[in-house]
């Protein structure tokens, strides 16, 4: 039963997410139309998730579109040895060359050098899945684009030249392991195989420390990984280190995500390490396909339309999560299944997760998850100040969430502007201390805005839907209340969400460690 509606709802989510970008699809010039509508410009990455859906789909011209596209994307791939960016694909056809002087490059802007990772796996699964529909010239050329992607790939090193791949960056590190990995078996250099079994036991040493991915609980990376750990599992050979941990990593990593599952609220508990929204049923994330797969659409986070939420661009990898998701699905345990559909009750999640080089000690993690009442946070002490990612808008440290009359979800995180913070949670208790802080220290907290049945202006704590708030601490009782809005207010949204940011500081020349108390009880 549970493989038959497994392949009904990957089904599903192969047919709905192909629908959505057959309707972006250039036939004419064999790509993808941007999915963010920029002017008629057209994107390499979610072309080629599309044509892996045209092979799984296989209809019409289906197949003769996807290795049209497949052949665009090899020839836009970067080939001059001696740059940084060697075997990286370009972002967008129509780019100018990276490396001019009107175009120079900056890492993660100009070019990206994670799409090595995501278009070689894609490359790699439509070899493995669909070997009959490729002629043997192309499946040649995808080979020779592999290895220099694997090549390029190898010129990364945490730390130099601007780049931060590390093994605790977990999501393009899974990936580089398999594509070295494979690619090395398949090319028959040993190499390049030892160099993806090296780096892949890299990421292991650090999973295996509390069985947490080192990129924590992030609705759209927690997702890549578990997609880059399908890989490993599924086409790597038992004599490989990917292939004799990947089902364990992906069994232990949902069993991870299934504690911290509030399948009322329909989001997983924070914190997160990085996010792309506050509320899984308003933005699109990779984890929700994934559980989409395994409990059915309407019982995950995705609205109706998909393409109507947030970060909508990520629907594009919907048919990689739809093809892997019956063997996927069955790395994934009953208890993980039945917390996906059903809030087991009221519960406390104690773990680590780690980051070298950015993290001082692990990052103590704890959360508390209750019926309509989240509260997750974690005390870390690091040298960057917005996670490993340096980006305060999707490090989470600490996040509450709580349920509201109509259905929809209220929220509140702390963002991130301290380099240590020791966070206390209870039952509806959460304390955030500033260890190294002083008199200028404040807390910003962004609480999302309420329904639609609620009040459209916040001027204090009773102004937010859903819940109550009670204030104890160091800092001064007194806070300022800012809106952040799509077309106005003090501040701009956050990844496109709304929000009130209720700022507190200390009390003029305090020599206190700032501490703030928050409780919470749902009304």
């Amino acid at each position: 039963m549970k493989r038959n509606a497994t392949l009904q709802w990957a089904d599903q989510l192969l047919k709905e997410s192909m629908d959505w970008m057959d309707m972006y699809y250039d036939a004419e010039e064999g790509y993808l139309f941007s999915l963010s509508a920029k002017a008629l410009t057209h994107e390499t990455r979610a072309s080629t998730w599309y044509a892996a859906g045209l092979l799984a789909r296989n209809e019409g011209d289906d197949v003769e579109q996807a290795l049209k596209i497949v052949e665009n994307v090899i020839i836009g791939q970067h080939k001059n040895e001696s740059s940084q960016w060697f075997g990286d694909y370009q972002i967008y056809p129509e780019e100018p060359t990276v490396g001019t002087l009107q175009y120079p490059p900056v890492i993660y802007n100009s070019w990206d050098p994670n799409w090595r990772g995501f278009v070689g796996t894609t490359f790699v699964l439509m070899l493995e899945e669909f070997p009959d529909l490729i002629p043997q010239d192309t499946k040649t050329r995808m080979m020779e684009s592999l290895y220099n992607t694997t090549v390029g790939d190898s010129y990364r090193v945490g730390g130099v030249d601007d780049d931060n791949l590390y093994p605790a960056y977990s999501n393009p590190s899974i990936m580089r392991a398999f594509v070295s990995g494979w690619v090395g078996r398949r090319m028959n250099d040993s190499n390049m195989t030892t160099a993806g079994e090296t780096y892949a036991t890299d990421v292991i040493d650090l999973f295996n420390r509390d069985s947490t991915l080192s990129e924590f609980n992030s609705g759209t990376y927690a997702g890549v990984s578990l997609f880059a750990l399908t890989l490993w599992a599924k086409y790597m050979p038992e004599s490989s280190v990917m292939g004799k941990n990947g089902g364990r990593m992906i069994k232990e990593t949902w069993s991870s995500l299934s504690l911290l599952y509030n399948a009322n609220l329909k989001n997983v508990a924070g914190p997160w390490d990085r996010s792309y929204g506050f509320d899984m049923n308003k933005y699109l994330s990779i984890l929700a396909l994934q559980i989409w797969t395994l409990v059915g659409k309407e019982k995950a986070p995705i609205h109706p339309k998909p393409y109507a939420m947030g970060h909508k661009d990520d629907f594009a990898i919907g048919p990689l999560i739809a093809i892997l998701a019956p063997f996927h699905n069955t790395l994934v345990d009953n208890t993980t299944v039945s917390s996906l559909h059903t809030f087991p009750g009221a519960h406390t999640v104690t773990t680590s997760a780690f980051s070298p080089p950015y993290d001082e000690y692990p990052r103590n993690i704890t959360a508390w998850v209750s019926p309509n009442l989240t509260i997750g946070a974690e005390s870390f002490s690091e040298n960057v100040i917005g996670g490993p990612a340096k980006n305060p808008n999707s490090f989470n440290p600490a996040v509450v969430q709580w349920g509201r009359a109509d259905g929809t979800v209220g929220w509140l995180t702390l963002y991130a502007q301290v380099m240590e913070l020791t966070a206390v949670v209870k039952e509806g208790v959460l304390e955030l201390n500033y260890p190294k802080g002083n008199s200028s220290s404040t807390f910003q907290l962004l609480v999302g805005t309420n329904s639609k049945k609620g009040k459209r202006d916040v001027a204090s704590w009773a102004d937010v839907e859903g819940v109550d708030v009670t204030i104890e601490g160091s800092v001064d009782p007194r806070y300022n209340i800012t809106f952040s809005g799509l077309y106005g207010g003090a501040g701009s949204t956050i990844n496109d969400f709304e929000f009130w940011n209720f700022t507190y500081g200390m009390p003029v020349g305090s020599e206190e460690v700032p501490r703030l108390e928050l409780r919470f009880a749902i009304n």
